[in-house]
């Protein structure tokens, strides 16, 4: 069963003020996004970010910063029903849109950082070993983790590239789980575009059976 969502703000955007509180987020400051087996619910896309931002925890949302392209993106390749506002906090509607489609949405690292480079080397270590773990109790179809620097450094391998992984190489990995690295959707990478992750998206979908939506012309 899912974990009912709340946003520590009480549904409002936070000031830059509200933000510094953050980074003391206990260990997990985000609830994941799964889908439900008890409702007959598949995990087919399990999405990793690398950690919370600040205004991500704030809210406690993914992806939830204004300026960040994961959502414009998800909706751009169809696999959101219409273009998601996280900015607030994720509404039901569109949470249960995505645990209906079978994709699910987790950190590599729970704490909460104003940048993924405060990370240490020993956290993502720990984190990429943790993944592995879960990802074999949860099988998804497949795994995109989002980020290849925090890749390399979370699973040993310094010449890693982006797109379809061999699981070979992670010790450990589920037989049978696809693992891609994708983008970084956030605003400050500036080699990806709303288009460019959207194709992305719509090849990791295709490969894991999401079910694919026309987009709407808010998405645009």
């Amino acid at each position: 069963m899912s974990t009912p969502r709340t946003s520590p703000l009480a549904g409002r955007r936070p000031t830059r003020a509200d933000l510094p509180a953050f980074a003391a987020s206990p260990q997990d400051a985000l609830v994941d996004v799964l889908p439900d087996p008890a409702r007959g619910q598949v995990l087919r896309l399990l999405i990793v970010g690398i950690n919370p931002g600040l205004w991500t925890a704030a809210v406690n949302a993914p992806f939830a910063r204004p300026g960040n392209r994961f959502w414009p993106s998800l909706h751009r390749a169809g696999l959101t029903t219409r273009l998601v506002d996280a900015a607030s906090g994720l509404e039901e509607e569109d949470e249960e849109d995505l645990r209906e489609r079978g994709i699910g949405i987790t950190n590599l690292v729970g704490r909460a950082t104003a940048r993924a480079d405060e990370l240490s080397t020993a956290e993502l270590r720990t984190a990429g070993e943790e993944l592995t773990r879960r990802v074999a109790a949860l099988r998804p179809t497949a795994v995109a983790i989002a980020g290849i620097t925090a890749f390399r450094t979370a699973f040993g391998d310094r010449k890693a590239r982006l797109g379809i992984q061999d699981p070979q190489t992670i010790p450990h990995w589920p037989q049978g789980v696809t693992l891609w690295v994708v983008p970084q959707p956030s605003g400050l990478n500036a080699h990806a575009t709303v288009e460019t992750l959207a194709g992305t998206w719509r090849e990791v979908a295709a490969g894991a059976d999401v079910p694919i939506s026309q987009p709407t012309s808010e998405g645009e």
